[in-house]
């Protein structure tokens, strides 16, 4: 037989426990339920995007496509499209799944999200650009509509983010699709950088890497089954087919194509002078506004004072102040060489 005090205990242990996991609220099975709930709602709300992201590109979503972009099984994949099926949000025909109109309509307010989200880390952080894609992943689906509104007006309501990839209006309009693939473009003929695609994330990790962005003037070279070279701001790059093939391009508007002479600021030797043409695209956020606060703005004249023994960092005349900048920033100002005054 248990002993009074022993059963009282026991009791005791038993209401605690039960306590510990139903206490209205903060209870851990509560909790519990409100993470599976958060987690299904994310899941729910990254199934939109992917089937409308496929529509957008001409491509067919299928639970296969939907299990390799959400990386989970196929099974909980299939679970997912028959709960949005009965919530109105996607219809399947014959293995291929499509949106309803309030499924698209709930698609692009999640875009809407993630690419100012993206506008805002590239132009008002140091967030480097191969983590804007996954940053604001985390923070889409934790916005209110209130918080999206303030957010567009804070960035000056952007029509499309650092990927140039558009962004829906609160409406849910949307600009269409502009310029072709980089390997679709005449050879000789002068374009700009319309589009990088941010996904898979190794792959625009790259092409990051290479200093290739939106905004980037470029002249195609060759295109061959085994490699693609183009001149982009200046500079050679080649590419295999695949990695081109996540660069869209459009043709340049006449007269903004850089001129023959232009360089880089870091290419000026000791004693030569430059005036400043503009700053890369590729130099956003913080580093943008540096650059700007000590001065260094389309048509101000800037001389190389002296370079350090080692080679890194280089003093430079500028408004009647001399300045250091390393290689790396010096890189991101272009500048049309002068002869000395």
């Amino acid at each position: 037989m248990f002993e009074p005090m022993e059963a009282l205990l026991g009791a005791a242990v038993i209401l605690g426990c039960g306590w510990f996991l139903f206490r209205p609220g903060s209870g851990y099975f509560w909790r519990w339920r409100q993470a599976r709930r958060l987690t299904e709602r994310v899941l729910t709300e990254d199934l939109l995007k992917h089937v409308y992201n496929c529509e957008y590109q001409n491509q067919v979503a299928t639970v296969e496509s939907l299990s390799g972009a959400l990386e989970i099984p196929r099974g909980r994949a299939s679970d997912l499209l028959v709960r949005a099926g009965v919530g109105g949000l996607t219809v399947s025909d014959g293995g291929s799944v499509g949106l309803t109109t309030q499924g698209r309509d709930y698609a692009l307010r999640v875009l809407r999200v993630h690419r100012l989200w993206e506008h805002y880390l590239a132009e008002e952080t140091g967030v480097a650009a191969e983590d804007w894609h996954s940053e604001a992943e985390r923070r889409e689906h934790d916005m209110s509509s209130e918080d999206v509104e303030r957010l567009d007006r804070k960035m000056g309501y952007p029509v499309y983010d650092p990927h140039g990839d558009p962004i829906p209006t609160g409406a849910g309009e949307i600009a269409p699709r502009r310029g072709t693939h980089l390997t679709e473009h005449p050879v000789g003929v002068a374009a700009v950088i319309v589009h990088v695609e941010d996904e898979p994330e190794p792959v625009y990790a790259q092409l990051a890497a290479e200093g290739l962005h939106v905004g980037m003037r470029i002249e195609l070279i060759e295109v061959l089954p085994q490699r693609v070279r183009f001149w982009a701001d200046g500079e050679e790059h080649v590419l295999a087919p695949l990695l081109a093939d996540q660069i869209t391009v459009a043709d340049v508007s006449e007269g903004v194509e850089a001129d023959p002479s232009d360089e880089l600021l870091s290419g000026l030797k000791p004693g030569e002078v430059g005036r400043v043409v503009r700053l890369s695209g590729s130099c956003r956020g913080l580093e943008r506004r540096r650059l700007m606060d000590l001065g260094i703005l389309p048509g101000t004249r800037i001389q190389v004072e002296m370079r350090s023994p080692s080679g890194d960092p280089t003093a430079y005349r500028i408004r009647g102040t001399t300045i250091a900048l390393r290689k790396e920033q010096a890189s991101h100002v272009q500048i049309r060489a002068q002869l000395v005054e």
